[in-house]
């Protein structure tokens, strides 16, 4: 089936879609309070694509909406020319694109937008559960999002262009019971600047990760500060795995506050997603995001994160 697009559209045969600048329905923001379940260390949370129900993971490391292609097998395939999937276990397979006619979680609603198709068929099998995809970081581009281990809620308000420079939700009310650190969106990732004794690394932000990763290229005198413990097997995209060390980092600060000691995985991230521009050294999931067992919070439009104490 024939296809082409530009900036803002892009044509499936006889069929045109608008992309994400007109994915949510409306103009006015919208407030969801979400509960959510967990698998592992995963957030499992309850969505709809079109009419197929069930259980998506919230992956800020996912750029896109993500579906499983075990249950959308039968939707129309956009192969998207010279992009190949990587993970920390190497490249796999061409990235395909698809179009949902709606997508809906909470109160968010997104009209016709764009899905990756991808085999999670791995992470069922880990988890032990049905996975229906990824809630990806381009549908929180216009939001302010906190998450709650502790009550298991997902507080999520998609920003009105008033609102902008503005919205601050009221869990944010108490500012001295947490830190505001900036951050960036780069290519659809949110970046995060640590400090390693002395040293600048800047790391992405994924609620999809169940363990926090350091790049194993770095400098000898980046890893003076962490504390070999042993090797473990890393999953990577599909049925592949790879060795790494394990250990723990010392010595790390965020927007001038000491985290303390962080267990890390080691691995070449070389060939992965997250090296775009060789820019990226570490990714920092779970260990991280929950660290206090409380709460932590982004808001995609001013750039910032906020972290619980």
């Amino acid at each position: 089936m024939p296809v082409s697009g530009g900036e803002g559209a892009i044509t499936l045969g006889n069929l045109s879609f608008k992309t994400l600048s007109s994915w949510v329905s409306g103009i006015d923001s919208v407030t969801s309070v979400i509960p959510f379940t967990r698998a592992g260390n995963l957030i499992i949370l309850q969505g709809k694509a079109d009419t197929t129900a069930g259980n998506f993971i919230l992956d800020t490391g996912a750029q896109h909406l993500v579906l499983n292609i075990i249950y959308f097998r039968d939707y129309p395939k956009i192969p998207v020319k010279g992009a190949e999937r990587t993970s920390v276990a190497g490249v796999s397979a061409p990235v395909i694109k698809t179009i949902v006619k709606s997508f809906v979680f909470g109160e968010m609603k997104f009209v016709r937008p764009k899905a990756d198709l991808i085999d999670l068929g791995h992470i069922e099998n880990t988890k032990g559960i049905k996975i229906l995809g990824l809630l990806g970081m381009e549908l929180f581009r216009q939001c302010e999002v906190i998450i709650d281990y502790e009550n298991s809620l997902l507080y999520v308000h998609q920003i009105a262009k008033k609102q902008a420079q503005t919205y601050k939700s009221s869990l944010l009310a108490d500012t001295s019971a947490y830190q505001t650190v900036p951050i960036s969106l780069n290519d659809n990732r949110i970046v995060a600047r640590l400090e390693m004794d002395g040293k600048n690394l800047d790391f992405i932000i994924d609620c999809g990760a169940e363990t926090n990763l350091l790049d194993s290229r770095l400098p000898n005198k980046v890893f003076e500060n962490v504390i070999i413990t042993g090797r473990v097997l890393v999953n990577g995209t599909g049925t592949r795995k790879i060795e790494a060390l394990s250990g723990s980092a010392n010595k790390l600060t965020l927007g001038g506050t000491a985290i303390g000691a962080m267990p890390v995985l080691i691995t070449n991230l070389g060939n992965t997603c997250f090296s775009y521009n060789g820019c990226i050294q570490g990714v920092l999931g779970f260990d991280f995001l929950s660290f206090n067992k409380n709460k932590i919070g982004f808001n995609f439009v001013t750039r910032k994160m906020y972290i619980w104490k």
